[in-house]
């Protein structure tokens, strides 16, 4: 199994995990699967855009996805589809927001501000 996909396997267990302890509502989890998915087929119709050279997605909209919730399906999308790997400012910013995600994420359930609503 490939990193990415242990990545992305361990953020939604420890996702499930925080929300079975209360730390966070059950709903993040889904929110954040429903965006995953949303994420995962806007790249694969952006790569099939790429090599039809039709209209393509904003790289700043994949970006939003990302940021709001979507970056684990963004991942997995980049490898099924091997779309937007080469880019190194492509991933100097979506590393970023993976990063920033994840610790939001983190504090909103170590802070318990919106646990158990």
């Amino acid at each position: 199994m490939k990193a990415p996909y242990i990545f992305v396997a361990l953020f939604f267990g420890l996702l499930i995990f925080a929300s079975l302890l209360g730390k966070l509502p059950a709903w993040i989890p889904v929110v954040y699967l429903v965006l995953s998915v949303i994420t995962f087929f806007t790249y694969g119709l952006d790569k099939s855009a790429s090599q039809s050279d039709s209209w393509r997605t904003s790289e700043k909209t994949l970006h939003i996805l990302g940021i709001i919730g979507g970056w684990p399906g963004g991942l997995l999308a980049q490898q099924a589809f091997r779309h937007k790997t080469a880019k190194k400012r492509f991933q100097m910013v979506f590393w970023f927001i993976v990063i920033v995600n994840s610790l939001f994420i983190s504090w909103l359930a170590l802070s318990g501000l919106i646990a158990n609503r």
